[in-house]
């Protein structure tokens, strides 16, 4: 058999057993296996594979990350940051649907995970948008896609992965995350005014400035996580991994020195639920290694690139295409399971016209983040429209026209990289070099 055949077999193999409901770690799986056994290529290798795609050290800051987002949302963090967002932004018209992306462009720099934000936020705030007036398919769709600003603003478990897969910088990457976030978040909450104007969606009291100077105070200690975060990687002084582990012991203290949400009997369950969260998302990029890997080992980077540029060779139409490309797999596969699988693709396409890897890497994490709301993977999407008790396609309804908002945000990027790597540019030049 030729390459293109066992492609076919490995992809095609891939794509019934997920239509089969097969879980897609065991999918990837079974169908890398398939093709090494069509090769005659030793198991070995597929061992080999899986255990090069977690023996990775800045992989360690994932795991570190979610410990983070556990101790974060189980302390009550969650409610202070509401009583903030409501403070400065609930008076306006549609307030709660304005709290509810500010709270999510917060709790992103803390959790780093859309589901998390998805989960904890929605849980507290699409009930009390119902209670208020707002339709339910908004309700759930604006907490939704606001959720996914988890996986753009830093610390982003998805730029993590990116960076320590592709080879880039994890701290450039993490502030390039700022400006499309901000201006995700912006569009956001325009649309959220639109439709608050629309529908005569109810606004919130105002605060008075020592109202809102009191709520700042009480949240204080948690807005220097991010600082923390930050501050170490961009300056060099330590690594992702390391200031990873640093800010879940400042969690740690935060939680039982300054507000004792938590007792020493709690620990074993919030590092339990840490460690089988990951070890079932480390399953999935062990498994999405060897698929990776025969993926670059059939040449299918080489064959997509020349495919494509029978296309189009110009800048803008291999980006384009691209970002097509991962709207579609990201429809039924993980983010981070795309990254893994695909990347020797991604960095091929990226390398024929010439893209910088920084902002190749942002382009394709804001892409797949819109796979988190959109079925039939949609994750975010099934959490939020089960709190707000309605149908997935009642839900995505509501989501379309958001979708469209930040596919212009990520064209605009495309179009002017600069907009997305000024900052970057400007903190971490050494990760551009000349």
């Amino acid at each position: 058999m030729d390459n293109g055949q066992l492609l076919l077999i490995l992809l095609a193999g891939f794509a019934v057993m997920v239509m089969v409901k097969i879980p897609i770690a065991y999918a990837l799986g079974l169908s890398s296996l398939v093709v090494i056994v069509k090769m005659g290529i030793p198991m070995t290798s597929a061992i080999n594979s899986m255990y090069n795609s977690v023996n990775n050290y800045s992989l360690l800051a994932v795991p570190l990350f979610m410990l983070l987002a556990q101790l974060m949302d189980k302390g009550g963090i969650t409610d202070r940051l509401f009583v903030i967002c409501d403070a400065f932004v609930g008076h306006i018209r549609g307030g709660l649907g304005h709290v509810n992306v500010l709270i999510s462009l917060l709790f992103g720099h803390l959790s780093g995970s859309a589901q998390a934000d998805a989960a904890g936020i929605g849980a507290m705030i699409i009930p009390a948008m119902r209670k208020s007036g707002y339709d339910s398919g908004f309700s759930v769709a604006i907490t939704a896609c606001s959720s996914t600003l988890g996986v753009i603003i830093p610390p982003s478990v998805l730029l993590v992965v990116y960076g320590a897969m592709s080879g880039a910088s994890i701290g450039a990457l993490f502030i390039a995350g700022f400006v499309p976030g901000f201006l995700i978040a912006l569009a956001q909450c325009l649309y959220t005014y639109y439709m608050a104007v629309k529908h005569n969606y109810p606004k919130g009291e105002k605060y008075t400035w020592g109202q809102r100077g009191k709520a700042l105070k009480s949240a204080l200690p948690v807005i220097f996580l991010p600082l923390i975060i930050l501050g170490g990687t961009t300056s060099g002084l330590f690594t992702a991994t390391e200031s990873a582990a640093i800010s879940c012991f400042y969690a740690l203290v935060l939680m039982f020195g300054v507000y004792r949400t938590y007792k020493v009997k709690d620990v074993p369950k919030i590092l339990l639920k840490t460690a089988m969260d990951f070890s079932l998302s480390m399953f999935a990029v062990a498994a999405a290694g060897i698929t990776g890997w025969l993926i670059a080992y059939l040449n299918a980077p080489q064959m997509i690139a020349d495919a494509i540029l029978s296309v189009t060779s110009s800048y803008l139409g291999v980006y384009m295409l691209l970002v097509l490309f991962l709207l579609f797999i990201g429809t039924f596969l993980s983010p981070i399971t795309a990254i893994i699988i695909f990347l020797p693709v991604i960095k091929q396409l990226g390398a024929v016209v010439n893209i910088n890897d920084i902002h190749l890497g942002l382009i394709v994490v804001l892409t797949l983040s819109l796979g988190m709301v959109t079925p039939p993977y949609g994750t975010c999407l099934m959490i939020t429209s089960q709190i707000g008790e309605i149908t997935i396609p009642q839900a995505f309804k509501g989501v379309a026209p958001i979708i469209g908002v930040t596919l212009l945000i990520i064209f605009l990027g495309m179009v002017f990289p600069d907009l997305f790597l000024f900052l970057p540019k400007l903190l971490v030049p050494t990760a551009f070099p000349a």
